[in-house]
């Protein structure tokens, strides 16, 4: 965890994508299969709409989007489109080469992008990028390479403090707050 909110939001201020896990980020880990009459399941998954809300809002700010997971889910296409989230990496239990060409692809370097993750398959992007995040509900390996740890746990509001925090750190979140007030 960075030392002190200075040094946090100074690495903050440098982010220009955030990039998250999804199960045990953007859900609570949690995977429900519904039964087919067939044999086959139907994967249900949960998102909190406040981290919804809140990537749209750091899109309208400027920042890219994207995930990377090691499941491969139609929910999660569905609310990524649902989202506009510009980069959608699944089915990669090794996270570490769809990072690198999202890397290229978006013309970043690793200290602008924020990455939010939960487990120890999250380590190659937690200990590369600018703003390593994991939530409350993390494995302690996650938490001890993050720079920051959410309050919030995965799927109950974890990315929106994140979103918070950078909207914050690049001065756009009381603009934001004026626009829907007005």
């Amino acid at each position: 965890m960075t030392k002190s909110k200075t040094a946090l939001t100074r690495r903050a201020r440098k982010i220009k994508l955030l990039l998250t896990d999804v199960d045990g980020v953007l859900t609570d880990g949690s995977i429900s299969l519904l039964s087919e009459p067939d044999g086959s399941a139907r994967e249900i998954k949960t998102f909190n709409s406040q981290d919804g809300a809140g990537l749209r809002l750091i899109q309208q700010a400027g920042l890219r989007t994207g995930i990377i997971t090691g499941r491969a889910s139609a929910a999660v296409a569905y609310r990524a489109r649902e989202l506009k989230m510009e980069f959608v990496e699944q089915n990669v239990f090794e996270k570490l080469p769809a990072y690198q060409r999202i890397l290229a692809e978006a013309g970043l370097k690793d200290e602008q992008v924020c990455f939010v993750g939960d487990d120890i398959t999250d380590l190659p992007l937690l200990v590369r990028v600018g703003l390593a995040v994991a939530v409350a509900n993390a494995r302690p390996e996650a938490k001890k390479c993050a720079h920051y740890v959410t309050r919030a746990r995965g799927g109950q509001g974890a990315v929106r403090e994140v979103v918070d925090l950078l909207l914050r750190a690049h001065g756009k979140y009381e603009e934001l707050l004026r626009q829907f007030r007005s």
